[in-house]
């Protein structure tokens, strides 16, 4: 991958239900707080999922977890986009709390593929998503 594309930030609360015993955010929360970040932004594109037509579903998901988040504070969510496949595209995400901009709590993403359901197969990628993960030249 040469290049990603900044395409979306969302900023939302760490919330007290999001702690576990250990007195820090819990791991599996990370990926809720990735998910609320990339479904905010195929919503915003008017690229969400589609059951009876096509859309992105998500086939793998990861994070790395650098430093702990913990209650309270507030986090911003950047979503980059890589260069787009026949199908798919590579999404990267970094989380960082408002109070600290310059540290990554955590940095993750996930390889998107679009689908057409009712046929229960990947469907080459519409000219539409592809313009939103053009980089620049």
């Amino acid at each position: 991958m040469t290049s990603k594309k900044l395409v979306h930030t969302l900023r939302m609360p760490i919330r007290w239900g999001d702690m576990d015993a250990m007195g820090h955010v819990n791991n599996t929360v990370y990926f809720r707080y990735l998910e609320q970040a990339r479904i905010s932004w195929f919503v915003e594109a008017g690229c969400q999922p589609d059951p009876g037509g096509e859309g992105p579903v998500i086939v793998n998901a990861r994070c790395t977890f650098i430093k702990q988040l913990k209650y309270p504070g507030d986090i911003e969510i950047r979503t980059y986009v890589g260069e787009p496949g026949r199908s798919s595209f590579e999404s990267y995400q970094e989380i960082r709390r408002l109070d600290e901009p310059d540290v990554i709590a955590a940095e993750g993403g996930a390889k998107i593929v679009w689908v057409d359901f009712p046929k229960e197969k990947s469907a080459p990628l519409p000219d539409r998503i592809r313009a939103l993960l053009a980089t620049p030249e």
